[in-house]
């Protein structure tokens, strides 16, 4: 089973908690065990699986990142401007893979998932998420 995620973002860099809109697609499946797969659409975007309870922790990714991959420096630069949105998101990666175990996404309790922008603001960022079942 397969859906879209569609959302926007409102900065140029920020981590979007998208849990409850995952477990929405998860539900709508009728899968009990198997994986979740999701999946970030576009070059300059990504999925984490990150701690849910202090803001904080969202806030020091992109930092890292920032500090890690500052803007402006790269000769892809000379195309758009976002050579370092392209490092970001290939460094964190465009995909997680969650077990479904009795119906419910494997996390712990201080994980969520996180749809990562690098290149926003966007008003369109389309995320794909897969139910596979396990039989």
């Amino acid at each position: 089973m397969r859906e879209i995620i569609t959302l926007a973002t409102d900065r140029r860099e920020v981590l979007v908690d998208i849990t409850e809109a995952v477990r929405a697609v998860v539900r709508r499946s009728g899968i009990r065990d198997g994986l979740v797969s999701i999946y970030a659409q576009g070059a300059t975007a990504a999925i984490m699986i990150q701690e849910n309870w202090d803001e904080s922790v969202q806030t020091d990714v992109v930092d890292l990142l920032r500090k890690l991959i500052p803007r402006g420096v790269w000769l892809h630069d000379a195309q758009d401007g976002n050579g370092d949105a392209h490092l970001k998101s290939g460094l964190v990666g465009p995909s997680e893979t969650i077990p479904l175990i009795d119906g419910e996404m494997g996390l712990s309790t201080w994980q969520n998932v996180f749809f990562c922008e690098f290149d926003g603001p966007r008003a369109e960022r389309r995320v794909v998420v897969t139910v596979i079942e396990d039989r």
